[in-house]
This record gives structure tokens, sequence and C-alpha cells, in this order.
């Protein structure tokens, strides 16, 4: 190949950025087989997708999932055993939960009353109350969730997973991150969800799901037939080249990226526009609330839905800034001050739209095939920070799994009686996407990818299935 040809294929790759051409840089999914893989479970898998609503700032264990009654014998005095090092190291005394815990359906779970529609569905729940974060920051901490590591670089676990499997929906990217209502993404940034060494259409997706462009950059700018023989062109001159040099994963990646960027530009308008969903399952999801947080985050677990219906891999929700009590905007259960406010806040704008969608995937049958996820980067102090916040706790707390063959009405592993440190089935988030790559038919050992001279996964050289939460 001549140097002429090649600047003037450059020039012609840079006048194609626009519409379509740009979201080859986002990285979307295409429905082959990726790679180095066969876009096949490993096993018989016991679910086909998941949806990740992260809680962006640390929700208290505390305040939601794990009663401590010993906090409210010793409210007010201090702490008994050895305080850690915090985040903040502005630590007061015991502080007692401000919320009551009711015990809920056959399985007698206790949940806070802040979660009242999740705890409808508290016989579908598997809460973890002993996973455990090496890490006690923001950024750091979500890094450590999504990718395994804290620091950025590395894939999301929504990456791992349509690389493992692929997508079931040629029209839409394999891994998606909901917004709506001015949701913000979680410190650290968009490399949280990242593709990082893996081939470029396994990166997540942004889709703000109420806005008339959900997607940027994918607005059609010319006719349909012109941009049809521009990727026809680009296509052959791409094909031409990776058989000339014997292949090249980012040169076929992008190929694909502009096909499944050219067809999302019909897919996503017709996927967002929830006009032909009913009131009833709107107002199930709390999309007629007069809080606008709660109608907004409810519009995502609707479109959460959808999208699973339609074949997406993996989906992840996004929460939005509250102004009062709620945290930083990149992490709004960071409660420091004032908790109770701030989780009222929060737990109202994602409880009952976190509760429609386990209702709703029941009813249609999704629920068995869909892993619903709850979690954030760690849990928070059984004492005060100030005098009523909780500073970061990252060495014992609670997230949930539901559906997907999980082992509903279950708790596993415990924190002391304080609530400070996990005592019993310690695990951390290695073992926690080890079982949710087992519930999707991948062995976490196996599912691995060769960059730098190293097999690198997900669980890198730790993991272990968390089998008591499985079915």
């Amino acid at each position: 190949m001549n140097t002429k040809r090649i600047l003037s294929r450059r020039e012609m790759l840079s006048q194609c950025s626009t519409g379509f051409g740009m979201m080859a840089l986002n990285g979307l999914m295409a429905n082959r087989a990726l790679a180095g893989t066969t876009g096949k479970p490993h096993f018989k898998p016991r679910a086909k997708h998941v949806i990740l609503c992260y809680m962006s700032g640390g929700a208290s264990h505390l305040d939601t999932f794990d009663p401590k009654p010993k906090l409210k014998e010793l409210h007010g005095k201090p702490m008994p055993v050895k305080v850690l090092r915090t985040q903040f190291n502005n630590n007061g005394n015991v502080m007692a939960s401000p919320f009551e815990f009711k015990q809920h359906g056959q399985s007698g779970m206790p949940v806070s009353s802040l979660f009242p529609h999740v705890a409808q569905s508290v016989d579908e729940l598997a809460v973890i109350r002993s996973l455990t974060s090496k890490v006690n920051e923001h950024a750091q901490g979500n890094y450590a969730f999504h990718t395994g590591l804290p620091f950025m670089g590395s894939p999301a676990a929504g990456a791992w997973m349509t690389y493992g499997l692929g997508t079931e929906n040629e029209n839409l990217p394999g891994f998606v991150v909901l917004q709506a209502g001015g949701a913000k993404v979680p410190h650290g940034g968009v490399g949280l969800f990242s593709n990082g060494y893996l081939p470029a259409e396994n990166q997540g997706s942004i889709i703000v799901g109420d806005k008339p462009a959900a997607v940027r950059n994918i607005q059609p700018q010319e006719a349909d037939r012109v941009q049809r023989s521009r990727l026809d062109f680009i296509k052959n001159l791409d094909g031409d080249f990776v058989k000339r040099i014997g292949g090249n994963n980012d040169v076929e990646a992008a190929v694909r990226n502009y096909e499944t960027a050219y067809r999302m530009q019909a897919a996503v308008p017709e996927l967002c526009d929830i006009s032909n969903e009913t009131e009833a399952t709107k107002k199930m999801y709390g999309m007629d609330s007069s809080n606008g947080v709660t109608a907004a985050y409810g519009h995502q677990a609707l479109l959460a839905r959808r999208l699973v219906e339609s074949g997406v891999r993996f989906v992840e929700l996004s929460c939005l800034p509250e102004k009062m009590g709620g945290g930083q905007a990149p992490n709004p259960w960071d409660q420091h001050g004032n908790l109770k406010n701030g989780h009222e806040n929060m737990a109202r704008q994602v409880d009952q739209p976190i509760g429609g969608l386990l209702k709703d995937l029941k009813s249609r049958d999704l629920l068995k095939d869909t892993l619903v996820i709850w979690a954030g980067e760690f849990g928070r102090t059984p004492f005060s920070q100030g005098t009523n916040g909780r500073d970061h706790n990252p060495y014992g707390y609670s997230v949930w799994l539901a559906g997907g063959g999980v082992k509903g009405g279950t708790i596993h592993g415990a924190t002391d009686e304080f609530g400070y440190h996990a005592t019993e089935n310690k695990c951390d988030v290695y073992d926690l996407w080890a079982t949710v790559l087992h519930l999707m038919g991948l062995d976490h050992e196996e599912l691995s990818y060769r960059y730098g001279g190293r097999d690198l996964r997900l669980t890198d050289v730790h993991g272990n299935v968390i089998r008591e939460v499985i079915a």
C-alpha cells in the first residue's frame, strides 16, 4: 500500500466521523462471537442477562439489609472495639440506625423501612452480608467493584460478559449503561464501563433514555443509501487490509462498530419509545411519581427490562444526584452527614423502580433468565461521622442478587454485632463476579484474554463461586 492511498483513506475515515462513524470510538457490540472466544457458555447457564443497580456512594448496610440491635443498645456511647482509620477520621460514638427493620415474606428476611417495595420481593433475594473491599475511596472503590482492580485500564464486568457470550441482538450493544433525569457517572468516570484491553466492541454504551437523542453521534446526517454505500466502502477497504496483514482485532472491531452504530439509528429510538407500555406498568415503576427522581430512575428500570427483553447482555442503571443529604453528584449515597434524610431521599428514588422491576420481570417470566444485582462500592461505619453521618466502611457490607438461578430468601455471611467487620463467610468482589459468571454459564478461571504476556481475567488470580446462594 503506498503512502498517498493511506493518507487518502485516513481523510475519508475522518470525514465519516459525523453521524454513525464516531460510534466506533464508543466500542459498541456486534452480534458475532468475539475474537478468541466461541461466543458460547462453558456450561449450561442459569441466567442470560444481568441488570446491575449500582448504588454509587456506598449505601449503608446497617440501614438497609443488615440490622444490628447492638447499635441501639450502645447508641451515643464510644465504640467498645478498636476503630480503624477511616476516610476522613472525624469519628464519633456508636450510631443506631434511624430506620426500623421488619421481617418480610415467607423467609422472614429483615429489611429496613427504607425499602417497602423491594421488601415485597424479598423471597427472590439472596443477601450477601459479608462482602469486603480492599479500598475505601470512591473512585478506587468503583473501579475495584466494576473491574476487579482499583485503577483504570481494565475491562468492566459488563465488557467481560459480552466478550465471553456475545449479544443476542445485532442491532444493539451487548453492554449498556442507562441514564435519565440527569443521572451521573460514578466517581472514576466512563472508564468504569471500559473494554480495557478487550476488543473495542465490548465497551459499555451510555443510553440517556429520556432524551430525544438517547445516544450521541448516531443521528443520521445523510440519506440511508449514502451511509450504506460509505459503510460498504469502508468494510471492503478494511477487509482487504486485514487479509493482507493476517488479521487485526482493532480494525475488525471498528468495522463491527460502524455496522452496529448504523443499525442503532433505528433500534435505539424504538427501544426508548415507551408509549406502548401500559399506564399500570409505568405506575408500577414509579413513573407517575410526583418525585421527579423516582420517575427518572423508574424510566431507567423500565428500559432495563426492555433491553434484556431485546437480548442485551449486561445493563447498568445510574443513580441521580440529590440536593439534600445526598452526597456529591457522582456518589449520591455518600452521607457523611445528615444520613437519615440522605438515605431517605435515595431510597425514595430507587425503591419503587427496583421493586417494580423485580415484579415485572417475574410476571413476564424473565426473572429466571435475568440476574439482578444491587450493590455499591462499600458500606458505612457503625459509629457516626460528626453527629449524624457515617464514614466509609470496606470491612463488611451487604449486596444482594435476585433471579437468574439465585436461591431466593437467602442470607449469606454475617458481620459482627456492630456491623463493622465481616466475620462469617467473608468474601470479596472476585467471589461475587465468579458467582455471577458461573450463573451466566462461564467459568471465571477459563474466561481469559492474553495481554501483556499474561492470561488476564475479571477475577485476576482470585475468586470462588459462592455456591450457597445458587438454587
